[in-house]
């Protein structure tokens, strides 16, 4: 099942005709993966400082579908298209009421932060992920 949540078009993550700006939809996107990651049982605070965890982004598609603009909600739906050993690839579409704004295509990893080499996801973060898969034959068959 999907991740969704919403989010405020607050005045820092636009340009000064009011219309939203593409480094205030990234930072939107951070906080909306760690809000998915938080829901899911596994805050990054606690995976980073106590676990030594890092998910950096490898990989990010974004496709700019309709412009939105301050003082607009929007609604994110998040949800894993492949969980892989130590991967994940998440993909976004976040709207404007009906109206699709943007989608994503994200690729996170799994990484040691005293190596800073992909690792397996632990088990109970898997568990947590694979809550959000679009389907039941999403995972790798190596995982």
């Amino acid at each position: 099942m999907a991740f969704e949540t919403s989010r405020l078009l607050g005045f820092g993550d636009c340009d000064p005709a009011g219309i939203a700006f593409f480094p205030g939809y990234m930072r939107l996107l951070v906080s909306v993966t760690e809000e998915m990651f938080a829901a899911s049982g596994t805050p990054w605070p606690a995976m980073i400082r106590e676990r030594r965890i890092g998910v950096p982004t490898v990989k990010l598609d974004v496709d700019f579908v309709a412009p939105a603009f301050h003082g607009d909600e929007l609604d994110f739906r998040v949800s894993i298209a492949r969980l892989g050993g130590s991967s994940a690839d998440l993909r976004h579409r976040v709207a404007v009421g009906e109206r699709t704004v943007w989608t994503a295509r994200q690729v996170l990893v799994a990484t040691s932060l005293e190596s800073h080499r992909a690792i397996r996801w632990p088990d109970d973060v898997r568990a947590g992920l694979a809550a959000h898969l679009e389907t039941n034959d999403a995972r790798d068959p190596a995982a």
